[in-house]
């Protein structure tokens, strides 16, 4: 018995999902007009063609209304589609097919529309899942094996080669290398490791080789507590709720009891249904998908991609942004930010010998300086010897000079010191820049700072938000130094820095707990925890990862940060559209069912009043699709 019961379920949902299809929805559309057009001449059929409406777009909206009030619970079973349900079953007792048809026709169109505008990707997790590294080298009584990362306990002692993804969380033992932490915190630049230093998991080893002990393994590891926090997000955002069902509380009881009192009043049956005809919120239905459709239409034409209806509605209500800084706010490249000569070495020679000497490293440091060198047109030249040590820097040879590249530790390891240049390398490292030594010949004799790159538009974007009321917040796992100095250029006031994924989760829910809405913009995947637990969720498109991508509600295609003022007037302007568009809907109908009551209205006449209504709506909806922001 269950078996057929589960059947005939399976049945009844296909046949539902096929009549509520675009394909059926026209059919029914037509079968409505052919209806229409034969009353207007006075042809009669034996069988009217409003009935292929009727049940076309009527079965889908009956059982919708059925099964909202077998499973739903308290309030929520009382629903527009059970107002439009007995109004439709109304006009067919009282032989009017044609207004039965048009309700459930109108109802089938506001379902496909809004299902159209809240489809969404929800892939990211799963590519998020692919990060996890497969295999991890452990060292037992001396001996290298190849093991499952979930099979490692804590105080097992692993070993990572250079390019391998670090597979727990751990401490350094022994080796020195540096690491790109990027999947986690955001850090444009990768971080130098030495014995003591902690290594989390799913970032990438770079250079040298170290062993490290486990300290986190499995479930609570970083990368794993990141995958559960964008799961746990995802799962927690409820769907938008219908605005016309959000109304259907009151509405259903009010159109019954107006429908009695009319009748009772005038004792004509014919004024009763009318009410219920023109009751039904078909208009209120539209309002909602038509303007966030117009309103996506247009923000893609623009290189503006917008998931969801839900996504624009929540933008628009918006009154805090929170920005990644990597990425979002800057390039996430370092760029040679200040030349400092220390010993009387003139520029052009200590340049070209420190950059001929980093020509055969891979370091994104080293990358920056001779692109540097080659802008200014400095002449590089191989080096006849190159050596690497891992997180310090390079020693090379270079036309017989001995160079040296590298931070403070590794000069003084070696004796050399910049005592004319301490005052300026104090000074860049305040300002979170990475500082390079540059010894010729055992003497420092150059001093590079390395900061990211501020994107081109991201002042003016900041102050356009703050010009139309929005509060920016800087979230960021980048140091102090580096989050106050990038903050200064661009006159952010709220920062947030060193934090891992959890904390800017953290942050961002206490922005909510006060009744702020808070948007989140961010590029990789170490932002998106937070671009789910956000009320609205914006990545860059164009560079940002595919996860940051699935996990956000929009996607700057272009990574043009001066659509996000652009963003934030469109969604201003739908949800008044929106509003606007209800308010005359509700006008709309309450003139109506006066209209009904007095007897001017039939349920046929009642039924194109919706259609004007309906119309009216969409057009103004549709306005927004052209309008200039």
């Amino acid at each position: 018995m269950v078996k057929d019961i589960s059947v005939s379920e399976m049945m009844m949902k296909r046949l539902d999902d096929l009549l509520a299809g675009i394909l059926m929805t026209i059919v029914s559309g037509v079968f409505l007009i052919l209806s229409f057009v034969l009353s207007l001449r006075g042809i009669v059929l034996a069988v009217d063609p409003a009935w292929a409406s009727v049940v076309i777009s009527g079965i889908p909206l009956l059982y919708l209304a059925i099964w909202r009030v077998i499973f739903n619970q308290g309030i929520s079973k009382i629903s527009s589609a059970l107002l439009i349900s007995i109004a439709m079953i109304a006009a067919i007792a009282i032989g009017d097919l044609f207004a039965a048809g048009e309700v459930a026709f109108i109802m089938a169109i506001g379902a496909i529309l809004e299902d159209k505008t809240t489809e969404r990707a929800r892939r990211g997790l799963e590519k998020l899942i692919r990060i996890v590294p497969q295999t991890a080298r452990r060292i037992r009584n001396g001996k290298e094996e190849i093991v499952a990362p979930e099979s490692i306990a804590v105080g097992d002692m692993i070993r990572v080669l250079p390019g391998e993804s670090i597979p727990v969380d751990g401490v350094i033992v022994s080796g020195n290398t540096s690491v790109d932490q990027s999947v986690l915190t955001g850090e444009s630049l990768p971080v130098d490791k030495n014995p003591g230093d902690e290594l989390y998991s799913g970032t990438i080893n770079l250079y040298g080789s170290v062993d490290m002990k486990a300290e986190r393994v499995g479930k609570d590891s970083s990368l794993e507590q990141l995958i559960r926090l964008v799961d746990e997000a995802d799962r927690n955002k409820a769907p938008i709720q219908r605005i016309a069902d959000r109304w259907a509380s009151w509405l259903v009881p009010a159109a019954l009891l107006i429908a009695i009192a009319a009748y009772f009043i005038t004792g004509d049956i014919v004024r009763a249904v009318t009410v219920l005809v023109v009751f039904c919120p078909c208009a209120l239905v539209l309002a909602t998908p038509t303007a966030i459709m117009a309103a996506i239409g247009q923000a893609t034409k623009n290189g503006v991609i917008i998931k969801s209806g839900e996504a624009l509605e929540k933008m628009g209500k918006t009154n805090v942004i929170a920005f990644d800084k990597t990425g979002t706010l800057t390039y996430g490249k370092p760029v040679v930010s200040d030349i400092i000569l220390s010993d009387g070495t003139e520029e052009r020679f200590a340049l070209s010998m420190a950059a001929s000497a980093e020509k055969r490293s891979s370091h994104p440091l080293a990358s920056a300086l001779v692109a540097y060198a080659e802008e200014k047109g400095v002449e590089l030249q191989d080096p006849s010897a190159f050596s690497m040590e891992a997180g310090r820097g390079i020693d090379a040879e270079v036309s017989g000079h001995s160079i040296l590249c590298g931070n403070m530790r590794m000069m003084a390891e070696h004796g050399i010191y910049a005592e004319n240049a301490e005052d300026g390398i104090r000074r860049l490292s305040s300002q979170g820049k990475a500082v390079m030594i540059v010894a010729i010949d055992g003497k420092a004799s150059l001093i590079a700072a390395f900061s990211d790159q501020i994107r081109s538009g991201a002042r003016e974007m900041l102050s356009s938000l703050h010009g139309i009321g929005v509060r920016t917040v800087l979230l960021t796992g980048d140091n102090p130094e580096a989050a106050e100095y990038i903050a200064s250029e661009l006159g952010l006031k709220d920062i947030h820095s060193g934090l891992l994924p959890s904390q800017k989760v953290d942050i961002i829910g206490e922005i909510q707990k006060s009744g702020e809405s808070v948007a989140m913009i961010g590029d990789g995947v170490n932002d998106a925890p937070a671009l789910k637990s956000a009320d609205t969720g914006i990545a860059m498109g164009a560079i940002g990862s595919d996860i940051a991508i699935e996990a956000a509600d929009i996607a700057l295609m272009g990574d043009d940060l001066g659509k996000i003022p652009y963003l934030k007037r469109l969604s201003n302007a739908a949800v008044n559209t929106i509003r606007l568009s209800i308010s005359l809907s509700l006008c709309i109908n309450a003139v109506a069912v006066t209209l009904s009551i007095l007897g001017l209205l039939t349920p046929t006449t009642g039924a194109l009043v919706h259609n004007v209504g309906s119309v009216f709506v969409v057009m103004l909806a549709a306005l927004l699709y052209d309008r200039k922001f």
